[in-house]
């Protein structure tokens, strides 16, 4: 038996044969032509094939993994519309007297070369977009079909890294398990993973020999067992019956409420990070989304995101949500976030530096064009914002003014607007001694127990040296958390936690016992942790 360590995007046991995913022969050579408006002509008809396949994949992706989902789809199509990538053929057609299907080759690895060297991780994965598109039309120029899982059984699919176009047009039914050797949790194959809710692992360095050997996917631990002995067959073979058996009793769950057998209810509501986790939000089950991490639309973009742009997705996620609490929190771009157009100073410290609301209240033009665009969507259905890092009773009266004042904007331009349930992150030693004082200010507490912990306990969270010493169960964090949710309740507001302690299932009912009000997770840890307050007295 053989086992190959890699990353886990998505957990869960898969037991199968594996299917390496091998690339249709695309070796591309490079020849003179004389013809070179005859080139550029081939390539422009490849591109509206390529258009009209990309349009078909749209269509069919909608209905498998909705519209958010799908939008990659779009990019694609808005990809190859882009001059400076189509320019770049061009020139290189004219100016090298070469073919089309080189041009667009280097083109492409040019391209992927430029976006797999930024620093950002989403952009990185841009890169196996850009290949996937001058793929598709290099196909195109040569008269070669798209690829996908030869095989009458559900395997275990496993490649170099997955295109968006690859992963959709798979048949589902026949996909045990991703394993690629590339690829990030940002991936599309780690989105689809999520969505079909099958085991998914990245950073593998598997070989081409392996293809139709039996292997198990352990989700868990984050390996692939090639060739398991029968004792190892069995053992996990129970494991995944175990965890079907699991996966039923929890689907039961949907629909009931989240409370105690005494009565006790608890808010049970997801974190996102874009529009496509709006589909494991409503699957599994979530009361609301209680934290909507709005930097990732700042992320995603080269340049700061239009009022416009913002509207259209915080409209899209309420009014999919269908009257469900949306929470949105405020940019919160700093620390291990850093965007390249926003032009920041290197910092010593970043994790205590120029970051989330100190940006918003000293660029208030990033922040009033964000506020506008949650205000304009909060008429579509039940939106609440909150604020990050806050630390004083002041900075949340300014943030109060600015409100007011796109409020009265709007008003005075006859646009549409609710008024918002405001509140505050409290994920500092400081928020968490004045929260008698700022709980009269808002209406909610969100406790970011991340950054709480690491600046009580005065460790970075990042620093894995550091891993010993880090104890998210340390007592004087848990006493924060009662202090806050004292202070809340004595002011009449509610208090929720929203950090990753909050799916800590070892914690959630001493939570429940401490009388916080809202649970606020990553969408698959909802049923399970109903299942746990469900069963308390």
């Amino acid at each position: 038996m053989k086992m190959l360590e890699g990353k886990v995007v998505f957990s869960g046991i898969a037991i199968g044969k594996i299917s390496v995913l091998k690339k249709a022969d695309q070796s591309i050579r490079r020849w003179k032509v004389e013809d070179v408006e005859a080139e550029k002509q081939r390539v422009k008809a490849a591109k509206r094939r390529a258009v009209e396949q990309l349009q078909k994949l749209y269509e069919k992706a909608v209905q498998e993994v909705g519209e958010s989902g799908a939008a990659i789809f779009e990019v694609h199509q808005m990809m190859l519309d882009d001059d400076g990538y189509m320019e770049s053929i061009y020139n290189m057609i004219e100016t090298e007297n070469v073919n089309a299907e080189y041009a667009v080759a280097s083109t492409g690895d040019n391209f992927s070369a430029m976006f797999s060297a930024m620093d950002d991780e989403y952009m990185k994965a841009r890169a196996a977009d850009v290949k996937d598109i001058s793929e598709r039309v290099i196909r195109i120029l040569m008269g070669k079909d798209d690829n996908d899982v030869e095989s009458d059984e559900p395997v275990i699919v496993v490649a170099d890294d997955l295109a968006p176009s690859e992963t959709v047009q798979m048949d589902k039914s026949k996909v045990l398990a991703f394993v690629t050797k590339f690829g990030s949790s940002n991936s599309h194959t780690a989105i689809l993973a999520r969505t079909m809710n099958i085991p998914a692992l990245i950073n593998v360095d598997y070989t081409e020999d392996m293809d139709g050997k039996m292997a198990i996917v352990d989700g868990k631990k984050g390996c692939l067992l090639i060739d398991p002995d029968e004792e190892t067959l069995e053992k996990y073979r129970a494991e995944k019956e175990e965890e079907l058996k699991q996966r039923a009793m929890l689907k039961e769950l949907k629909g009931k409420p989240t409370e105690t057998k005494s009565g006790r209810k608890m808010n049970l509501y997801a974190n996102i990070g874009n529009l496509s986790d709006v589909a494991s939000v409503l699957q599994n089950d979530a009361g609301g989304i209680g934290l909507f991490r709005s930097e990732f639309i700042y992320l995603e973009k080269d340049t700061f995101p239009t009022e416009e742009e913002q509207f259209q997705i915080y409209k899209t996620v309420a009014q999919n949500m269908a009257g469900k609490k949306v929470i949105i929190r405020t940019l919160d771009i700093g620390a291990d976030k850093q965007v390249d157009y926003f032009n920041m100073e290197h910092e010593e410290n970043p994790a205590m530096g120029y970051r989330a609301i100190r940006i918003c209240l000293t660029q208030p033009e990033i922040f009033r064009t964000q506020l506008r665009a949650l205000l304009r969507a909060s008429v579509y259905g039940t939106i609440s914002v909150m604020y990050p890092m806050i630390i004083s009773v002041s900075e949340v009266k300014k943030i109060k003014e600015i409100v007011d004042q796109v409020k009265a904007e709007l008003k005075e331009e006859g646009i549409p607007f609710k008024d918002v349930e405001q509140g505050i992150m409290i994920e500092t030693p400081a928020a968490v001694m004045i929260s008698e004082e700022l709980a009269k200010e808002v209406d909610f507490f969100s406790i970011g127990t991340n950054d709480l912990t690491q600046y009580t306990l005065a460790i970075d969270r990042q620093n894995a040296k550091l891993d010993d010493f880090y104890d998210s169960h340390h007592e004087a964090v848990l006493r924060m958390i009662q202090m806050v949710v004292d202070n809340a309740h004595k002011a009449g507001i509610w208090a929720g936690i929203c950090g990753e302690l909050g799916a800590d299932m070892t914690l959630t009912k001493r939570f429940v016992e401490m009388g916080v009000d809202e649970l606020s997770v990553s969408p698959t840890f909802i049923l399970p942790i109903r299942k746990i307050i469900r069963e308390m007295e």
